[in-house]
């Protein structure tokens, strides 16, 4: 390393002066380790060295603890989780052997932050950080772990319903990719019921709007279609199951129903018949229709109908 840029030493020598500083050695210390771990840090990062960086950061988080000083202690917190998460990509891009000791220091320091935000009545700050904390292990083919951090996220943000809908439903499909399709049908009715409870509504019919309603679809449309994959027997299909069942018979089809498109709704009123008439050829031809209006998670649980239909695998027992 430069001389210019040898911290330590530099640390050394502004240490030696203030130890005759017996009243505010304390502080400046705090002080002086803050601005060297600062300036190390950045170095450190520049030439790739993240988890030496991290660390870095960790001892400026201690200090500014010290300090009493929250949001340097957040900020400093979040640079450090930030830089192991990045540390625990780069080894995984180069199938490089380890632990998870990175990716674990990481999730130590988001839950640390989080905690700080918390303390500081910054609900959302939190919330942001849960969501990144969840969007990284679902990158990382962790969608499992991720569940619970969705689930923080969402429980952070209730004041903010549009987003902790947002956050229920990456979690609904984090379940989906952990084939927990019972948990994901229960996420969809809760986020269907909030949107119903909280969203804007038309005062004439108490229907949601905007946004509200585009979240009602969609969770009724994939609630459908996890029901009739699950086939759950009638004497555990809960009530609000059961209606979302009854809407879409064929005998109660209205073409003039609020909230849905006409092919969309027909689609799936003819969907649920040829379920319960084991029509395999129809089955197929209707998926092919339904695949425009269709997210790709939706697509994809259609998929897993058709496929129960011709192969039962036993997987809505």
């Amino acid at each position: 390393m430069a001389a210019e840029g040898d911290f330590l030493t530099r640390y050394r020598a502004v240490s030696n002066k203030l130890k005759k500083k017996v009243y505010f050695a304390p502080l400046l210390f705090r002080l002086l380790i803050t601005c060297v771990a600062g300036q190390l840090a950045k170095e450190l990062k520049q030439q790739d060295c993240l988890q030496y960086a991290a660390f870095c950061n960790l001892a400026m988080a201690r200090c500014e603890q010290t300090l009493f000083n929250a949001p340097g202690e957040a900020l400093a917190l979040t640079d450090a989780a930030r830089l192991f998460l990045s540390s625990e990509k780069e080894n995984r891009a180069l199938q490089a052997p380890g632990f998870d000791e990175h990716l674990q220091a990481a999730l130590n320091c988001y839950s640390f932050a989080i905690k700080v935000y918390i303390e500081m009545n910054q609900p959302i700050m939190a919330a942001s950080l849960s969501l990144e904390l969840g969007n990284a292990l679902k990158e990382m083919n962790r969608p499992g772990e991720a569940v619970v951090h969705y689930q923080r996220a969402a429980e952070l943000q209730t004041q903010n319903p549009v987003e902790a809908l947002l956050s229920m439903g990456e979690m609904a499909t984090c379940k989906i990719l952990t084939r927990d399709y019972d948990g994901a049908l229960t996420v969809f009715t809760e986020m269907q019921l909030i949107c119903q409870e909280r969203g804007l509504q038309l005062p004439s019919t108490n229907a949601p709007v905007g946004a509200f309603l585009d979240l009602v679809a969609k969770c009724e449309i994939s609630r459908v279609l996890l029901l009739m994959f699950l086939e759950p027997p009638p004497q555990k299909l809960l009530p609000e199951h059961a209606q979302t069942l009854e809407r879409y018979a064929w005998e109660s089809f209205d073409p003039h129903s609020q909230g849905f498109i006409y092919a969309e709704c027909h689609g799936k009123c003819v969907l649920q018949m040829a379920c319960q008439e084991k029509d395999t050829e129809s089955l197929k031809s209707l998926q092919t229709e339904l695949w425009p209006y269709l997210s790709a998670e939706q697509n994809h649980l259609l998929h897993l109908v058709v496929q129960e239909r011709i192969t039962p695998s036993g997987q809505g027992i």
